[in-house]
């Protein structure tokens, strides 16, 4: 049976319930799926190295190539980055993304998130993820770097059109067209930055360019930062919501009981997490799960199926949000841990906050074709739709 990116889970299990590590072809890598594995590879970033770790799905043609070759390349970015270059990418982000900073983006977010469910309460219903969840998160991550509100929309399209480019097959002239939303995107922030006129700022985007500037590659970890600021999210506020409402009774329990919201966004988090996983790849063989690998093997590291393992959390493939809490490994480990994890739990509990608060009545409607569908993308697994009713 092969590896269907819809539901991947069936195949997580087995991989988990299989000595040793799994082939999939699909992934043209060795499968890591329990959650033991997971963090023996996260461990050990100096054995399992990064530099594949958003290996593109699809080669874009040449057409397509020309057209990203007319903005700067870049260099490497932090999710592919080790050793002393990942330390330095990563600084700023941390510094920009700290505790203190995300609370203080707290008011913004709350009244985002207000104004975005204004807008629709009074329809009767939503499609969530268009008015709502590919909305949000654009807008902290937009306002964190100081751009203006006006540019995120065209931001946040060329965001999805550049991971489109590399992770879903199209024809030559719509990846033409991807690739040109991609390199506008990529141009927008070097004027963003540019015209700062010298002034680095106090903000996220300013600890950036004092940290990255020098070094040539701050275009190309802003892009990698917006991608991973909003896509990310959007996907998990869909999953939460989602997983909620399909289960009514948590979702009664979560409107009777705000203070379970906490544990509503972990145990989304840990039961359908966005980031299904990462690529790497070995440095020196290695053996891993009574598995050897060579030097240069491709392994697929599965934050989701880790989350689903039954030696790591009990009733695994139940959503309960009242469980005890558990450590998961969504937001990753070790030294490449999501920096910007707080932030997307924020946006997710004031988001559960405000949809609680103002449509308590919220249901699951059939959209127009059928049952949600889940996106088949393993970079921000999430419904391609969610209309819901109150």
């Amino acid at each position: 049976m092969g590896f269907d990116r819809r539901d991947p889970y069936p195949h997580y299990a087995r991989a988990r319930e299989t000595s040793g590590l799994t082939f999939v072809p699909e992934l043209d890598a060795w499968l890591v799926a329990r959650h033991a594995d997971v963090r023996e590879v996260l461990r050990d970033p100096e054995t399992f190295s990064s530099a594949n770790a958003l290996r593109p799905e699809v080669i874009p043609g040449p057409a397509a190539v020309a057209v990203l070759a007319e903005v700067p390349a870049g260099g490497p970015v932090v999710v592919t980055a080790d050793g002393d270059d990942h330390r330095r990418l990563r600084e700023p982000l941390s510094r920009g993304l700290s505790p203190g900073r995300v609370a203080e983006a707290v008011p913004f977010i709350t009244g985002k998130a207000a104004e975005l469910v204004g807008s629709f309460a009074g329809d009767g219903r939503a499609e969530l993820m268009e008015r709502y969840a590919r909305v949000l998160p654009g807008a902290v991550i937009g306002h964190l770097l100081g751009l203006d509100p006006r540019d995120v929309p065209a931001v946040v399209a060329g965001g999805y059109r550049a991971e489109e480019l590399v992770f879903r097959a199209m024809e030559p002239a719509e990846q033409v067209a991807a690739a040109r939303a991609a390199a506008a995107t990529k141009s927008l922030q070097d004027a963003h930055v540019r015209g700062r006129g010298g002034e680095p700022g106090d903000d996220l985007c300013g600890e950036m360019i004092r940290a990255i500037e020098p070094h040539g590659t701050l275009i190309s970890n802003l892009q990698n930062l917006l991608l991973a600021g909003h896509l990310t999210t959007t996907a998990l506020i869909g999953n939460a919501v989602l997983h909620l409402l399909r289960r009514r009774e948590q979702w009664e329990l979560l409107c009777a009981r705000p203070e379970l919201i906490p544990a509503a966004v972990e145990e989304t988090a840990r039961y359908e997490t966005a980031l299904q996983g990462f690529h790497r790849v070995t440095t020196r063989p290695v053996t891993l799960a009574g598995t050897e690998l060579p030097e240069g093997a491709e392994v697929f590291v599965s934050y989701a199926a880790a989350g689903r393992d039954p030696e790591a959390h009990d009733r695994p493939d139940e959503f309960d949000i009242t469980r005890e809490p558990a450590r998961h490994l969504a937001f990753g480990h070790g030294v490449h841990a999501c920096p910007g994890a707080q932030l997307a739990r924020e946006q997710v509990a004031i988001t559960l906050e405000t949809l609680a608060r103002e449509l308590p009545g919220l249901r699951l409607e059939r959209g127009p074709d059928g049952p949600v569908e889940m996106l088949p993308n393993l970079i921000h697994r999430s419904p391609r739709a969610l209309f819901l009713t109150w």
